[in-house]
């Protein structure tokens, strides 16, 4: 991953922003936390189940609010709903929405 942030960071044509680089390399530092919170959470539906859009949202919306304090964290599940409604199926904005306001309410015993 750090390869691939390197050359696209480089990349004088479409360099990578640099909180799209803070967001690679916060969720690859805490992969395995974030995943396990996911996969508690979601009531049914493993990491291998859902989409895979679905699943890249869920892990930035949760290491926004988890380990983001500059991100209000009611900002971090609406970003990540809307982009479900862009880029998903039409059932994954209230799926992310649903799971990332359920884990909103745990994070206190989270953090």
């Amino acid at each position: 991953m750090d390869e691939l942030v390197t050359m696209r960071s480089n990349d004088p044509d479409y360099p990578m922003k640099e909180y799209a680089v803070e967001i690679v390399k916060g969720i690859t530092e805490k992969q395995a936390e974030i995943d396990e919170i996911i996969s508690t959470y979601s009531e049914g539906w493993t990491l291998d189940r859902m989409p895979a859009v679905d699943r890249s949202l869920l892990e930035i919306g949760t290491w926004e609010m988890l380990f983001n304090d500059e991100v209000p964290d009611k900002v971090a599940i609406d970003e990540a709903v809307s982009l479900a409604r862009q880029f998903s199926t039409d059932d994954s904005p209230g799926f992310v929405s649903g799971l990332l306001s359920r884990i909103l309410d745990v994070k206190p015993t989270l953090i």
